[in-house]
């Protein structure tokens, strides 16, 4: 039988940093036992077991929905088996950049909707931040249960040419993909539980007691045992299965805007033994759709009067609403300037260069240099409303450039960034494939991040969009719990 590594000889990385090889058949030291028992184990007998993986996911409704299809279809979250490896050493100054970065996020929420002072102080630009679409002037001064903001966000993290982590994007609204970091790692164990013996592998089970501890946490005062929801616009949403999966991990009921109603400034849930008092709200709605007093008048999914409730401190909502002004793709370019300001300290983690072309010199260059950058519009997500700039037509650039002209704050431009590879399974063959990663932190009583976090890959062949909608998938991320004395290099996985 040919072997995995026979398979890998004419592996090439074309000059990308790979994660698990250091070249053809040569696997990095974190990975070395790993790339020995999947040669062992050989490419049909992987390939079977990966058809075992995909009949788990499709027996266990792991799906998604993909907009764009008109028929509405959900489909299989595509899985690599292939794990990816982060050593502890890599992972300890991850965890510290996340819980820093997380901690002045916070405290710029609490300022930005409180006293204004690094505003006043011109610390960063002002005009960034209030024209910004998702800054909510309606809840100026509204106080937020136990001072907290955000208790749940994704952070997005990409690693360059060189190995080097930095921060792409911050999601602190309604972040999801954590119900597939647990799927994931639930399918490996089941198809491939070889690979986990003698590697001290950092268990992410404990997410969703971390998460019921945290939402606990946000109750209000006085009420000690809080009933805990979590409301879902319904079936039709994209991340449909997420919100089943954590409301039933949680052991809350899973809601929709229907089943609540609010009385004099009180939330109720609609039982068949009457209505039950809910004290906290895990939202997975926006903030415009959340309640159709305060948002979106036509809003079918939110419920009447709950801004209200929330106001009066009866209920905690989580995320809190207004988080959209910190992970607006422009004011992300400040977050550097935050963390200073805040905490008085560099960031550990960097963020990617990006151009404001907000600003006049920023976007003189932006112009110049369209067909070697990356064009972001400030509020998309998904992959979408991109110009990838070296892969752009003329006319695209034309159309990007006009509409950057006429409304320059709504874009940032970036270098484009070579994202790290490391290879997947096709067809019993390694093929490289490129890779993010979305750590779930949790901030409450105090900031917890769950080891590892969901490992996106660009399945389709060149392709640097990590997006399921647009044709991405995923494979189980492990942190490791101590490491060999190994030479350390990048990260201490190099």
């Amino acid at each position: 039988m040919a072997s995995v590594k026979s398979l890998g000889v004419d592996y090439q990385t074309n000059g990308f940093y790979d994660e698990m090889l250091a070249a053809a058949g040569q696997p990095r030291p974190a990975y070395r036992r790993l790339y020995e028992r999947l040669d062992r184990l050989g490419p049909a007998e992987l390939e079977r077991r990966h058809e075992l993986a995909m009949e788990m996911f499709r027996n266990h409704g792991i799906t998604f929905a993909v907009y764009p299809d008109a028929q509405g279809n959900e489909k299989v979250f595509p899985f690599d088996i292939i794990p990816r490896v982060i050593s502890a050493r890599a992972w300890k100054r991850l965890e510290a950049g996340l819980k820093q970065r997380l901690t002045a996020l916070n405290l710029f929420l609490d300022d930005v909707y409180g006293r204004k002072l690094i505003l006043e102080q011109k610390a960063i630009p002002p005009e960034i931040v209030l024209s910004s679409p998702q800054y909510l002037r309606e809840i100026d001064g509204l106080p937020v249960p136990r001072g907290s903001h955000c208790q749940i966000a994704g952070i997005d993290l990409v690693r360059d040419r060189k190995g080097e982590f930095y921060v792409l994007e911050d999601n602190l609204r309604t972040p999801s993909g954590v119900s597939y970091v647990l799927a994931n790692r639930h399918v490996m164990k089941r198809v491939l539980p070889d690979l986990f013996a003698g590697y001290p592998v950092r268990p992410v089970e404990g997410y969703i007691h971390e998460l019921l501890r945290h939402l606990r946490w946000l109750a209000p005062s006085g009420v000690d045992d809080p009933t805990i929801v979590l409301l879902t616009p319904g079936i039709n949403n994209s991340a449909y299965y997420e919100h089943l999966y954590l409301a039933k991990q949680m052991g809350v009921e899973l809601v929709e805007g229907t089943d609540l109603v609010v009385d004099l400034d009180h939330v109720f849930m609609r039982t068949t033994r009457g209505l039950q008092p809910v004290h906290v709200i895990y939202r997975r709605l926006d903030d415009e759709w959340l309640d159709p007093i305060f948002g979106r008048q036509e809003s079918l999914v939110g419920v009447a009067g709950l801004v209200n409730a929330y106001r009066t401190g009866n209920v905690a909502i989580a995320n809190g609403l207004g988080n959209g002004v910190a992970d607006d793709k422009a004011v992300y370019a400040l977050v550097p300037r935050i963390i200073k300001y805040y905490l008085d300290e560099d960031p550990i983690l960097p963020n990617v260069p990006t151009y404001l072309c907000a600003v006049a010199e920023d976007r003189r260059y932006v112009l110049e240099h369209l067909h070697e950058l990356v064009v972001k519009t400030v509020d998309a997500s998904g992959g979408y409303g991109m110009l990838m700039g070296p892969d752009s037509t003329t006319e695209e650039r034309d159309a990007f450039r006009g509409r950057i002209e006429a409304q320059p704050r709504a874009f940032i431009a970036q270098p484009v960034i070579a994202l790290s590879v490391q290879p997947i399974l096709d067809g019993g063959r390694l093929r490289r494939a490129h890779q993010d990663l979305r750590p779930f932190v949790l901030s409450g009583p105090e900031i917890h991040v769950t080891p590892g976090g969901l490992t996106r890959v660009a399945l389709k062949p060149g392709s640097l969009i990590v997006n399921s909608s647009q044709g991405g998938g995923s494979r189980d991320t492990w942190v490791m719990a101590e490491d060999e004395g190994e030479p350390f290099g990048v990260d201490g996985d190099a």
